[in-house]
């Protein structure tokens, strides 16, 4: 699995104190960030080296299809982080996540870590891509249609 790249947050994974007019705040250390494009994700799908989420809302789904070898689990599940544990062949299978744009799939790493699922890979292109790139559509990677 030599494709998952390693990126440090918030200044190389250091803390970072800011004063303000009013005081100061801090922002604690994050671990180190892994991460996938779309289609390095695509390889590691079909290798099964990877669990690949697509944590998108059915409507998205179903406007433009679900990645192939994708399992769609609508994040906003009451048991999401029991489905996508659930979905996993093995405990120790990486989980990588993938939203329309990034930002919903940044945001789930760190609650699917906090709930004991790891390693989470973060597809920060989405599906329609971001500052990260063009993502998975534009990039012309399989999707497979998804009805409900």
């Amino acid at each position: 699995m030599g494709t998952i790249s390693r990126r440090l947050m918030i200044g190389g994974g250091l803390g970072v104190l800011a004063v303000t007019g009013g005081g100061a705040w801090y922002l604690a250390p994050t671990a180190a960030e892994l991460v996938m494009t779309p289609p390095e994700a695509l390889e590691a799908a079909r290798t099964g080296d990877i669990l690949l989420v697509d944590i998108r809302r059915p409507d998205e789904w179903a406007d433009t299809g679900v990645p192939e070898g994708a399992v769609p689990i609508d994040l906003r599940r009451e048991d999401f982080a029991q489905a996508v544990s659930a979905a996993r062949a093995s405990k120790s299978q990486p989980v990588a996540v993938i939203c329309a744009r990034g930002v919903r799939s940044r945001r789930i790493t760190v609650s699917l870590d906090e709930a004991g699922i790891e390693p989470i890979i973060d597809i920060p292109e989405g599906m329609l891509g971001s500052f990260a790139g063009p993502g998975w559509l534009e990039r012309d990677l399989p999707v497979v249609a998804w009805n409900a």
